[in-house]
């Protein structure tokens, strides 16, 4: 299993959704973490095995959640680049 390193900006992206879901519903912001969670794990034990989007990023998509965790693999660790709703305009995270 790869270390998983969120960058600042995939962290705030987190952040925002979960406050915004904490405002609608705390259980709901409860659930959507433990996906998060989930999804991270998930990454950091098989993150080849992923779809991936171009030469050195790859996605997974959430499964209740309209969320995609977009990553890259580097040697001994995994970089969480976005949290991303899928309703955002693509690409936007390539500057991270």
């Amino acid at each position: 299993m790869r270390s998983v390193y969120v960058c600042s900006a995939a962290e705030n992206d987190f952040t925002e959704s979960l406050t915004w879901y904490a405002e609608k519903d705390s259980d709901l912001a409860r659930q959507f973490d433990s996906e998060f969670d989930a999804a991270i794990n998930r990454i950091a034990e098989s993150p080849d095995t992923l779809p991936a989007i171009d030469e050195r990023h790859r996605y997974m998509q959430m499964r209740r959640f309209p969320f995609v965790i977009i990553f890259r693999e580097d040697r001994d660790k995994v970089t969480i680049i976005t949290v991303a709703h899928t309703s955002r305009s693509p690409g936007f995270w390539h500057d991270r």
